[in-house]
């Protein structure tokens, strides 16, 4: 190897530096024309791990498997490719590097079987977390040949003594090696503290510079939150004068404050739409974090225009007018690390075999190394259950945080187990606080994984008068062969304002469609709100919605569901399809929400379409099932507590197994069982909220955007394709993404109306209608 050693390589910018007899190396040459030292790296890489680990005392061990992940690249075939590599500028097959370092680890782990499953760590730093069953068969098949990886340990040795060292790292004093769950999710944070610390560290050394944001105390956050929204609060009643809503607000806003000063555990935030969730959570989240040295708030919620504007709410409360940005946004559904596919005919989710993942995508992924992140429910779960490392790298982010999960009733029932028992987990071992953020609470607590050991605390006492008080519409219910789209529609349009709420995209293009037939081709005050519009289109018509009905124009509105949370709009009528009664409640939350008017003349109607779409093909059968006995008319109307708290209980008493490990039960047991035998990649493809296998997110640029805008967008496309991205390159195409079943995007490549960006982000370039979007197809 020593002839390889003495060459010269060539770094990006034309410099050279030789590789001196006996040094190791980790990366090529950066911008400076520096190698990349190998015990630099690992060192590095070990000190960072440490650090994202000490919160869950599992510093030791995180550090040792940084200091290891890359033993194999002592190897001389890895150290003679990479050298070759960059001396010739051509591509070289180096051998895999991850086995000399697991195996390293399982020796010292002998003695702590518990640890073991931890070798996955090194095994999969750049592939996943595989099952345990293949790691331990890989170990033993080390085990029983190990001449490769021992050739790679002698050779690291020479450079770094220290791994000899074959004393078993400290586990965590409170892990129980019997407790299979717990063993579980420690592999899951120590592998994204090793993944994310392997990251930042190779990002520094390609791209200098701080790579790890200033850290900002909770304190100050809290403090600049409470000055801003009292200000904002005397803004507005200056403006629009002081209601009678302003003053139930604030005493709830205030009883909120007074429970933040209680333990960290796990808290109900249950209030009507209305009583201002939004501030009074975060509120809530930023003074029980300052309190008890808690270093971040996570908040994240069902739809992707929730954290559009609720990201901009908290936004204008805590970014600071100079210097780092405090609120990150992250919702992008894109997996940046899955290698380009060989041509655009190939079916971008299952054709990964063309090409190899981007280093500098890799590089780029979002960690969340933020105060205060705004997500939605899908990124979180994908964080906490996912295998991939463009997934998990940031889950050790999630210690010692306040997780606000708002709507919380939008959890999908057939996770719930797994859900439960993740977020217990996080709670009970890795100083995290959960609020649970609905006006609808399900019954979590009839559950296996909370049923016992885990109390949970209101943050207002009694929030059942605040129901009766703040109850502003009047329900009626609408059925029979004569209730269609377009009957409905025919009714809206005959009122100022109103807004129908449908159950599927197709059924809110034609809503949309019927209107403007009816002479009302050009009318602003038409409007559609669906994921098939771009996060930009759809703030802008919520934001065109809002001015339209606070300057009292007539105003027509129809969406899917993702308007039912969070989306402040003030309409006099409303109409929404048969869905389930904690859905009806929040479209219902839109009509009079404000208090302007009597509930009596704020009606808000149930209308069951017979050519609408079937609401069991969008919701959960058992929980129409549950609904249909309590709910409608000469029922129950959905904002009825009692009713509410029973149909949740009788829809979970429907689908819940008798223990975890039920395989009758339907909220996710099959799942949890996975997960006791760790096998990480099959409880990531169960644990998927949307399924990726029919939904997929493209990137749109606008015709009609600004030209700084399109420009911007552009740039952020280019960046991608030409594999130069930075986190700031994804957080730009958010607002230029919309979603579409994942058949329409195969037609469309294969029509010439798609173009394959990077990964399995693909950018749309077919028709795109300034209303609504990509148009459902035929």
């Amino acid at each position: 190897m020593s002839n390889i050693l003495a060459k010269k390589a060539v770094d990006p910018v034309g410099g050279s530096m030789p590789v001196p007899e006996g040094r190791l190396v980790a990366h090529s040459p950066g911008h400076q024309g520096t190698w990349h030292w190998y015990e630099d790296h690992a060192r590095g890489t070990g000190e960072l791990a440490r650090r994202f680990a000490e919160p869950w005392r599992g510093g030791d061990l995180a550090y040792r498997l940084g200091r290891d992940h890359d033993t194999g690249k002592g190897a001389c075939a890895w150290q003679e490719g990479l050298i070759e590599e960059a001396t010739t500028g051509r591509k070289t097959r180096r051998p895999p590097h991850n086995d000399a370092g697991a195996l390293l680890f399982a020796r010292a782990a002998e003695p702590s079987p518990a640890l073991l499953p931890c070798a996955g760590v090194i095994e999969g730093h750049h592939t996943g977390l595989s099952a345990w069953s293949e790691v331990r068969l890989r170990l033993k098949a080390l085990m029983a040949d190990s001449s490769e990886a021992d050739e790679a340990i002698h050779r690291v040795t020479a450079v770094m003594p220290e791994i000899l060292d074959d004393s078993c790292p400290a586990a965590p004093d409170w892990l129980d090696p019997r407790n299979k769950i717990a063993v579980e999710m420690l592999v899951r944070m120590t592998y994204s503290a090793v993944v994310d610390a392997d990251r930042l560290d190779t990002a520094a050394h390609f791209r200098p510079g701080t790579h790890i944001r200033p850290h900002v105390g909770m304190p100050e956050l809290w403090e600049r939150y409470e000055a801003r929204r009292q200000e904002a609060l005397a803004e507005r009643q200056r403006s629009k004068g002081a209601s009678w809503l302003d003053k139930l607000r604030e005493n709830v806003y205030q009883e909120a404050l007074e429970a933040a000063v209680g333990k960290p555990g796990v808290y109900r935030l249950h209030l009507p739409t209305g009583a201002g969730k939004t501030f009074t959570g975060g509120g809530f989240a930023l003074r029980h974090a300052s309190l008890h040295g808690l270093r971040r708030v996570i908040v994240a919620v069902p739809f992707i225009s929730i954290t559009e504007q609720n990201a901009a709410e908290y936004r204008s409360l805590l970014d600071p007018e100079q210097g780092p940005l405090v609120v990150l946004e992250h919702h992008s559904a894109v997996n940046v690390e899955a290698p380009q596919s060989a041509s655009p005919s190939t079916n971008v989710r299952h054709g990964q075999k063309g090409g190899q993942p981007n280093r500098w995508a890799k590089l780029a992924t979002e960690n969340w190394d933020a105060p205060f992140i705004v997500t939605t429910t899908v990124r979180l779960i994908e964080t906490i259950f996912g295998n991939t490392p463009w997934a998990t790298r940031r889950l050790h982010r999630l210690a010692n945080s306040v997780i606000v999960l708002d709507e919380v009733q939008a959890l999908p029932d057939r996770l719930l187990t797994p859900i439960l028992s993740g977020l217990r987990e996080l709670v009970e071992h890795y100083g995290v606080t959960l609020v649970l953020s609905s006006a609808t609470q399900p019954e979590l607590a009839a559950l296996n994984p909370w049923r016992s050991g885990l109390p949970q605390r209101d943050v207002v006492a009694d929030p059942a008068p605040l129901f009766k008080q703040l109850r502003r519409v009047r329900y009626e219910w609408r059925t029979g062969p004569e209730v269609t789209l377009a009957s409905i529609a025919a009714e809206a349009a005959e009122h100022d304002q109103a807004l129908v709420v449908v159950n599927g995209t197709k059924d809110a293009s034609q809503v949309h469609r019927i209107w403007l037939s009816t002479n009302r081709d050009e009318d602003p005050g038409v409007l559609h709100l669906s994921t098939r519009m771009t996060g930009g289109h759809r703030r802008e018509t919520i934001q065109a919605t809002k001015q339209r009905l606070e300057e009292c124009l007539d105003t027509l509105l129809v969406s899917t569901s993702l308007i039912e949370a969070g989306v402040n709009l003030d309409f006099s009528r409303g109409y929404r399809a048969r869905s389930t009664p904690e859905s009806e409640q929040q479209a219902a939350g839109r009509v009079n929400r404000e208090g302007k008017r009597p509930a009596k003349d704020s009606v808000m109607t149930i209308f069951d379409p017979r050519d609408g779409l079937n609401p069991e093909v969008v919701y959960n059968t058992c929980a129409i099932a549950a609904a249909s006995r309590r709910f409608g008319d000469g029922l129950a109307d959905p904002d009825d507590l009692d009713v509410l708290r029973s149909y949740y209980q009788h829809r979970y008493r429907l689908q819940a197994g008798q223990h975890s490990e039920d395989p009758n039960g339907a909220t996710g047991e099959v799942i949890e069982a996975l997960r006791a035998k760790l096998h990480y990649p099959e409880v990531a493809r169960r644990m998927r909220i949307v399924d990726n296998e029919h939904s997929v997110a493209v990137v749109v640029i606008r015709p009609r955007l600004a030209e700084e805008t399109r420009r911007a967008a552009q740039k952020a496309v280019d960046q991608l394709r030409r594999g130069l991205p930075t986190p700031a390159t994804y957080r730009t195409l958010q607002d230029h993404m919309a979603s579409i079943p994942q058949r329409e995007l195969e037609t469309a490549i294969n029509t010439g109306h798609a173009a394959e960006i990077a990964g399995d982000l693909y950018e749309w370039t077919g028709p795109y209608h300034p209303q609504r979007g990509i148009e459902p197809a035929p």
